[in-house]
């Protein structure tokens, strides 16, 4: 490591320039790139005006070659994060508190796991997280949440002090299979067959489905796929959080690790479709819509097109997005995932530590629930 280091907050992503934010990372998880957080900086999707204060952390050496970056919002609500705290501002603030300003690390609108702590250096990142401590003293920030994390930042962060939050989503594992019928033959003959009857019954109306990734993306495409996001968000929170300008940008910076199912009638009206990102060897489903109902058309473009992308393709998971344990009978086991929580109230920290206390019990014991309840068979099944 370099003897000088200095921390400095950047606000937005274009200010520390995509040459010098990629030397950073390690890995091609498509949810660190350079890519994916300017084009939400830049659409206007994750700003100040939405709420998301860009307030990235990076460590540069004595030459202002950065090299280490913590991506960090300021926060005024609690929206797009998918780590509930609702619970917490309002206990809050019944104490007297305020829990808003808060500072958030995350890909804003994306519950997947990925390296939040973004250096080639692991001596720079507990600097990093002892730097969003000193922010949120220096902004008078109520808190520091950083969210779905993978496995070594869990224990940088937990060794800060942070309090550490347990929750679930459900996981599709590739266990080397050659064919969509290798994964099926896993299964208990029930499932088999109820799986095959969905994937006929979901085409079944003269659809098909556009399997469509790198230079085959095209404008017409997002325009498509703009107004099945639009009928989701629109019925789910009230408002989209993402806009159309990006999701241009991401198809013309990022065209190679997107992959869009789109299914078509006969007469080529695109009526469904489904956005995944590839990475770390992973497929990562983010959003799906659709503006014509067909029964099992859900399943089909966002787990089973999924689970035959990643067995093509030789992709060693799919992560399928937040909530849904219709997902077990598809073939997707429960995953705890985990967040960290650092608290400037001693008094409020301690209340929330025994809450999280009881959380993580249950929910390691839902998870035990569900795994027995996995659609494999046993050995003595057929």
């Amino acid at each position: 490591m370099d003897d000088t280091v200095a921390i400095e907050v950047r606000a937005s992503a274009t200010s520390i320039g995509e040459a010098a934010w990629e030397s950073c990372r390690t890995t091609n998880h498509p949810f660190t790139a350079y890519a994916f957080f300017s084009a939400l900086e830049e659409s206007g999707c994750a700003t100040s005006a939405s709420g998301w204060q860009p307030q990235h952390l990076v460590i540069a050496n004595d030459c202002k070659q950065p090299q280490a970056i913590m991506p960090c919002y300021a926060k005024s609500h609690s929206s797009g994060e998918y780590v509930f705290d609702h619970s917490w501002a309002d206990a809050y603030h019944r104490a007297g508190g305020g829990y808003y300003p808060k500072l958030q690390t995350s890909a804003p609108f994306t519950p997947a796991t990925a390296p939040r702590l973004i250096t080639r250096n692991p001596e720079l990142a507990p600097i990093l997280v002892e730097g969003s401590k000193a922010l949120c003293h220096q902004l008078k920030l109520s808190s520091h949440h950083a969210t779905f994390l993978v496995e070594d930042d869990i224990e940088t962060f937990r060794n800060a002090g942070y309090l550490i939050r347990h929750d679930q989503q459900f996981h599709w594992y590739n266990q080397g299979f050659e064919t969509f019928d290798d994964f099926l033959a896993t299964l208990t003959s029930r499932k088999r067959k109820a799986i095959k009857k969905e994937r006929r019954e979901a085409l079944s109306a003269d659809l098909h489905v556009d399997v469509l990734t790198g230079g085959d993306l095209e404008s017409r495409h997002w325009d498509e796929f703009y107004q099945f996001y639009l009928d989701t968000s629109n019925r789910k929170w009230g408002h989209p959080y993402l806009n159309r300008a990006f999701f241009e940008a991401i198809g013309e910076s990022m065209a190679e690790q997107i992959v869009l199912f789109l299914a078509r009638r006969g007469d080529g009206k695109a009526v469904a479709g489904a956005l995944n990102f590839i990475g770390d060897g992973a497929l990562f489903g983010r959003n799906w819509g659709a503006t014509e109902y067909h029964p099992f058309l859900h399943f089909e473009l966002c787990y089973y097109q999924a689970i035959d992308y990643a067995i093509a393709h030789r992709l060693g998971r799919v992560e399928a997005g937040a909530q849904g344990a219709h997902k077990i009978a598809r073939g997707y086991a429960p995953q705890r995932t985990t967040s960290a929580h650092w608290i400037a109230d001693h008094g409020f920290r301690d209340a929330v530590a025994a809450y999280l206390k009881a959380e993580r019990e249950e929910v390691a014991s839902h998870i035990d629930h569900l795994n027995a309840h996995t659609p494999f068979r046993k050995s003595s099944d057929t």
